[in-house]
């Protein structure tokens, strides 16, 4: 048991922690994405987030640090610029899933912002898909985020975006066995060249057709530009009776 625990610590990242980015990928149009969060502590990027309503951020679970509080930012590009499109809103409440136990599974948290974003042309929230919706293997899509653009590489302040592809379950479970869920996750492949999520992109969304349909989960440690190895992401549609009952509170 401890040998399992253990190899999987060595195997897997959960893609918050402190650092960040796309690996590869481009600089995305400015401001182009406006869903899209930079949750910070004391002014450092640790994780994305998704803007799903003027007053909730969807992001992961296990990006919450228990210690400190959250300040989420809205409305930017390079994040290390006080940019006059930025709104920085502190987090009133956090509501991680009764089930997310610091693993691997449930990782899905809502952030409810002490204030309301003003809505414009920079922050826009983005709809969320159908419970019911299918996700189509092999469909190409978007993932985006700050910082890191390879497992040995520097940070980016500036957004970043590239393209991963949809894997059938049975292409991440025979690569990931018991730590991949497929009723709670969705997995993707990418190209070396084209890159795509890395340790601390954790909680910023997979766009498949328009909408938000994972959560940045985890890679392989110090390997998430390893093809080998597909991307795990939330899945966002099993989870669509909680969020909905959770910003209702």
């Amino acid at each position: 048991m401890m040998f399992c625990i253990l190899f999987a610590f060595q195997l897997l990242a959960l893609a918050g922690a402190t650092e960040s980015g796309i690996v590869g990928g481009k600089e995305s149009k400015p401001h182009s994405r406006p869903y899209m969060a930079s949750l910070q502590f004391q002014g450092q990027h640790s994780c994305g987030g998704i803007l799903i309503r003027k007053d909730f951020v969807l992001t992961a679970a296990h990006c919450r640090h228990a210690q400190q509080t959250m300040t989420v930012v809205l409305g930017a590009h390079d994040i290390i610029k006080k940019e006059k499109s930025q709104q920085s809103i502190q987090v009133a409440h956090y509501y991680s899933h009764p089930k997310f136990n610091g693993q691997y599974d449930y990782d899905i948290m809502l952030l409810k912002l002490k204030n309301n974003a003003t809505l414009n042309k920079y922050v826009k929230p983005i709809e969320l898909p159908k419970k019911d919706g299918k996700i189509p293997a092999n469909i190409r899509c978007t993932v985006a985020g700050w910082g890191r653009t390879g497992a040995k590489k520097p940070t980016s302040n500036k957004l970043r975006e590239t393209t991963e592809k949809m894997q059938f379950s049975f292409e991440c479970k025979s690569i990931w066995a018991q730590y991949f869920n497929s009723d709670h996750m969705i997995c993707t492949r990418f190209k070396k060249k084209t890159g795509g999520v890395c340790q601390g992109d954790s909680g910023g969304p997979l766009i498949c057709n328009t909408k938000p349909q994972g959560i940045t989960a985890f890679t392989a440690l110090n390997d998430c530009d390893n093809p080998k190895y597909p991307h795990v992401f939330t899945k966002i549609n099993t989870f669509l009776p909680w969020i909905k009952k959770m910003m209702k509170v």
